[in-house]
């Protein structure tokens, strides 16, 4: 975790910095493979995989540039070519290539404690689709996907980080889930035509024949989330029930064996229908070097939830790894790591970086993007600025221009080994404006209050909807329903009107802990900058454990943004590190600031 630290006491205005002078790059020793129940290293060591998959790079999807609607890539760019011409649109994808994954990214994933990347691949940036191809079965290659999997190679080889490809969308598209293929439903499918089928298989060749003796190339994870009904396409149109999946297992089959006509070498991982977890008639296995990948999303955190992992991985001697996983709360992540790793299953996060508060980066919005997405949603007058923006956002995808949340990380790493509170404004410096900054005020102990302890929930806060279970749990919705600045289970809005983060939507119950720093003991007044729509409001304070305040009622401002300085108690309080627990007891306001200035002798 040292390293974590490292790297993120030195991002400082949204920069994340790396000493690659200081980079000591390791060499893999033979190729990562399967061997028995296990993934082992090229020294036969047990490997477990700890990745991160880089959505949104070679493939867009929608609602990470929250759209919701129209999300195939292939929709987007027809709506940039609208709005700014075709020749502006292909320097846009050109730019938000080049920006959006760098040899930056994978030095700072090592340094993060990931030790795989998983590259959800294009197929149209290796070979052209059918539809287009001058001579029909002939593959053309385009350099395009081979130069861009070379640099990344690159990068993940000096780092020492192993580099799993992955089909994501493959000829065709592979499921009725449109956006994670960016399939066209007006084309053929994958499932629908032989000549798709066909690319698909020759891509894995030329895969295969370019990387058969790169070690870190950790493995091949050939079909992303295969999600067809072939039995029951209308009642059953994305395969969970499938009952046979002769034609996935076929297809898969069909890969394999082309792979292993040029490579013998590499790790081949297969993944099931209806989403990457539906195996009914695609075993028995049929290659000694094969791992079984589970996705895993929105359910329990308990071995119930892994039971069809572990009994596969016990009744075919497999190896079984969770391919993909997240897009929930920091509560859930340490939850489903913590069950994972306790049953030696590695795991690749979804996804490295998107326009959002629950991955390791989130890609600020430029300037005017909120008017941009108005008018693709609903046809509202197009920007001016339209292609300034659009620059922007491309280079705004760039990791120095990115913010870390640093509270994501802290979750799938340190939290697993130490479960201790930490000050958040020690360990995660701010990159938004906060409250405090508004404020201007004179206190020499201002916090913002959406600084509370960086922590597992119960430990550093606590929030009665933490995470989100809605597989598991109909109509579940947890996590930070404000969706700002941090992914815990409380919620976090931002202030359209001062631009500065809050804590909002307090139920009975739910507390916040600060740890901070007191410069001399003494007397203290507290304060606190808040609001309320209506009175009856309020919370108790404990400090170091002893109950400080044990009502404060917060009067009504008459909005939820109707900010106001509210006075407090007395507090004596002693030099060095103190914590201060704020528990609501009638809920209902909204916590902007804490402030705590010395009271002068008399």
């Amino acid at each position: 975790m040292a390293a974590v630290l490292a790297v993120a006491s030195a991002k400082v205005s949204g920069q994340v910095a790396f000493d690659h002078s200081a980079t000591v790059h390791p060499q893999a020793k033979g190729f990562v493979h399967a061997m028995g129940q296990k993934i082992v290293d090229g020294s036969g060591n047990d490997l477990l995989i700890r990745s991160i998959g880089l959505g949104g790079w070679m493939l867009q999807e929608g609602y990470m540039l929250r759209l919701r609607q129209e999300g195939q890539q292939y929709k987007i760019r027809e709506r940039i070519e609208k709005l700014v011409g075709e020749e502006k649109a292909e320097l846009f994808y050109q730019a938000w290539r080049d920006n959006h994954c760098t040899r930056t990214d994978v030095d700072s994933l090592k340094s993060w404690g990931f030790n795989a990347v998983r590259l959800p691949m294009h197929f149209a940036l290796y070979t052209l689709p059918v539809e287009k191809e001058p001579v029909a079965g002939k593959q053309t290659w385009l350099e395009e996907g081979f130069r861009r999997t070379d640099s990344l190679l690159a990068w993940c080889r000096a780092s020492g980080i192993y580099l799993i490809l992955d089909l994501h969308a493959a000829p065709g598209g592979q499921g009725n889930d449109l956006n994670i293929a960016d399939r066209n439903p007006d084309l053929p499918s994958l499932w629908q035509s032989a000549a798709n089928r066909e690319k698909t298989v020759a891509l894995w060749k030329k895969l295969a024949e370019r990387y058969r003796d790169e070690t870190w190339i950790g493995a091949y994870d050939i079909i992303n989330e295969p999600n067809w009904g072939f039995t029951d396409p209308e009642r059953d149109k994305n395969g969970t029930q499938e009952p046979n999946n002769a034609p996935l297992r076929e297809l898969l089959v069909n890969i394999t064996n082309a792979i292993r006509s040029v490579d013998r070498n590499h790790m081949i991982i297969i993944e099931g229908n209806g989403w990457g977890n539906n195996y009914r008639g695609v075993f028995p296995p049929w290659d000694k070097n094969l791992a079984v990948s589970f996705h895993k999303y929105w359910n329990y955190n308990d071995l119930n939830a892994i039971r069809n992992m572990l009994e596969t991985r016990s009744r075919y001697d497999v190896p079984v790894w969770v391919g993909e996983t997240g897009e929930n709360s920091n509560v859930w992540f340490r939850d489903a790591v913590k069950l994972l790793e306790s049953q030696q299953i590695g795991w690749a996060w979804w996804p490295l970086k998107k326009l959002g508060t629950n991955n390791p980066l989130e890609v600020p919005a430029p300037t005017g993007y909120e008017q941009l997405l108005k008018h693709w949603q609903k046809n509202a007058p197009a920007p001016d600025d339209s292609w300034t923006i659009l620059k922007a956002l491309a280079t705004n995808t760039r990791i120095d221009k990115n913010l870390l949340h640093y509270d994501v990380l802290d979750a799938l790493f340190r939290q697993q080994h130490d479960p201790t509170a930490r000050s958040f404004q020690v360990h995660a410096p701010q990159q938004f404006r906060l409250a405090a900054d508004a404020l201007k005020s004179s206190a020499p102990i201002t916090i913002p209050a959406v600084a509370y302890d960086l922590g597992p929930s119960g430990v550093a806060y606590f929030d009665l909807d933490s995470a989100d279970y809605h597989v598991s749990q109909t109509n579940s919705k947890g996590g930070n329903l404000g969706r700002q600045y941090r992914n815990d289970g409380v919620d976090v809005y931002r202030d359209s009107t001062s631009g500065y983060f809050y804590v909002g939507h307090t139920e009975v119950g739910e507390w916040l802990q600060y740890t901070f720093q007191v410069p001399a003991a003494g007397k203290y007044r507290i304060s606190f900058l808040a609001a309320a729509p209506e009175p009856g409001t309020s919370f108790r304070l404990a400090i170091n454990g002893k109950p400080a305040a044990e009502m404060f009622s917060v009067a009504a401002t008459g909005s939820e943004t109707s900010w106001k300085e509210l006075p407090g108690e007395v507090l004596t309080l002693p030099a060095g590190e103190a914590k201060l627990r704020l528990t609501t007891v009638s809920g209902g306001y909204q916590l902007a600031a804490i402030m705590l200035q010395p009271v002068k002798k008399q």
